[in-house]
């Protein structure tokens, strides 16, 4: 996927959550061709509710787009044979792409301990992938540190084992400081990551939502950014403007410090994604 030697542009979707909504979604993604990002991936809920559907999902945006879709596969709630099961199905409808996760615990549900689960962590789900053949893998990884890991040093050291059992590339969490990222990807590289590690970029929309994820996935917004957004808070058209430019400057700076693309959370909204992508693109 990354041997042309130029930037990758990937976005991210999340399958909606009512049925009814599922044509129109579909029909805004098939908009979005337009933009030729380089492949797209599915999302779906904690604990991998939705999987079904998200998979079956997957395989039509494929179909009817043409665009390489990589469908996420989550383990912490799964069996062997379920997870078997999920990749026959995605094989079957020409899926050769997963980002593989360990995945949120369900909300509904206690989840065993990892030593007592069939997956105890995202690397096992990779060897099991692996093993198996037919599929190409992105992992996940935390610039800044997944909230729940013991130390930093710990968090790289689970990254490094998800790559040995045979990820082929890497995308992080959402983050905002260029310079996060490039710090973390000269210590994975020095730890022996040789894959390409694509930064994860999510434009800001809205100023409470991005309070509530920064919450969830342990960034922090720069002083700079919540300094240009504070004043804007209660003018939604307005924060949408400064996100759009605080991703093109952070863009622009990833992609000339020698990024391999920019992967887009789009929160299925694709305004602020076009617009960001048509800037770096111009540059």
């Amino acid at each position: 996927m990354f041997a042309k030697g130029e930037p990758l542009f990937s976005f991210e979707f999340f399958l909606p959550k009512a049925p009814q909504d599922l044509d129109s979604f579909v029909r805004e993604v098939k908009e979005l061709k337009a933009l030729n990002p380089d492949y797209v991936s599915l999302t779906y809920g904690a604990g991998g509710s939705s999987r079904a559907q998200t998979i079956e999902a997957a395989g039509r945006i494929q179909r009817e787009t043409g665009l390489a879709t990589a469908c996420h596969l989550t383990c912490i709630a799964h069996t062997r044979d379920e997870i078997a099961s999920a990749l026959d199905r995605l094989h079957a409808l020409g899926i050769r792409h997963l980002v593989a996760l360990r995945g949120d615990a369900p909300k509904d549900q206690a989840v065993l301990p990892p030593q007592q689960r069939d997956f105890g962590y995202a690397s096992d789900l990779v060897g099991f992938i692996k093993r198996r053949g037919h599929f190409r893998m992105g992992v996940a990884c935390y610039p800044e540190k997944h909230p729940e890991a013991l130390s930093a040093e710990d968090d790289l050291a689970r990254f490094v084992a998800k790559v040995s059992a045979g990820a082929d590339w890497a995308i992080t969490q959402l983050f905002f400081d260029a310079q996060d990222y490039f710090r973390f990807v000269a210590r994975a590289r020095a730890a022996g990551v040789s894959v390409p590690i694509v930064p994860g970029l999510m434009p800001v929309t809205s100023y409470s939502q991005l309070k509530r994820f920064i919450q969830l996935c342990g960034a922090k917004i720069p002083p700079r950014l919540e300094e240009r957004l504070i004043p804007l808070q209660e003018d939604p058209a307005a924060i949408v403007r400064e996100g759009i430019e605080w991703a093109t400057e952070q863009g622009l700076e990833l992609l000339r410090g020698g990024a391999p693309g920019i992967h887009f959370y789009t929160l299925n909204r694709s305004h602020s994604t076009s617009e960001i992508l048509a800037r770096l693109r111009r540059q």
